[in-house]
């Protein structure tokens, strides 16, 4: 077991940025944003979360998952925080997030209308398909150059 006095915030970071979103497993949960602090108190850490929406089904699985990735590293005294005040934006995704997106295909949010253009073939002729996408912080779009539908993570 490691002595969390041993570790530091920054080294909690680096392990938390391992844990992958559940429903967008190519993005790390830190990359995501909803991370929001990291403190070592005494013998314990502290992670506060915030979810990207009211009731989003994936943060008992985010939670489950901080606490499995933080005892890999000998990190057993866990205490999770939830801070709903401010609530999360897509301006808390990271850049590198973002492009980790675009590589999976699915484009990144915008703040007007919908996205820029298709992540794979990068044409702006995009039309909605639904406004409700495979996760409720996604909709459906598709390019009508290439064909292809895609997700587009909402503007939120």
């Amino acid at each position: 077991m490691t002595a969390v006095s041993d570790i530091s915030e920054a080294q909690i970071w680096t392990y938390l940025e391992s844990v992958p979103d559940p429903e967008i497993p190519v993005i790390s949960i830190v990359d995501l944003g909803v991370v929001r602090s990291v403190e070592i108190t005494g013998k314990s850490v502290e992670v506060t979360i915030t979810p990207t929406y009211s009731g989003c089904p994936a943060m008992a699985v985010i939670a489950m998952d901080i606490e499995t990735g933080l005892a890999k590293h000998g990190i057993t005294d866990v205490h999770l925080k939830t801070q709903i005040a401010p609530p999360w934006t897509t301006d808390w995704l990271s850049e590198k997030g973002l492009a980790r997106l675009a590589d999976y295909g699915i484009a990144a949010p915008q703040k007007a209308g919908g996205p820029a253009c298709c992540p794979r073939c990068q044409s702006k002729a995009v039309e909605r398909v639904s406004q409700f996408g495979s996760t409720p912080c996604k909709a459906q779009w598709r390019c009508t150059d290439c064909l292809e539908p895609f997700d587009y993570f909402k503007c939120i």
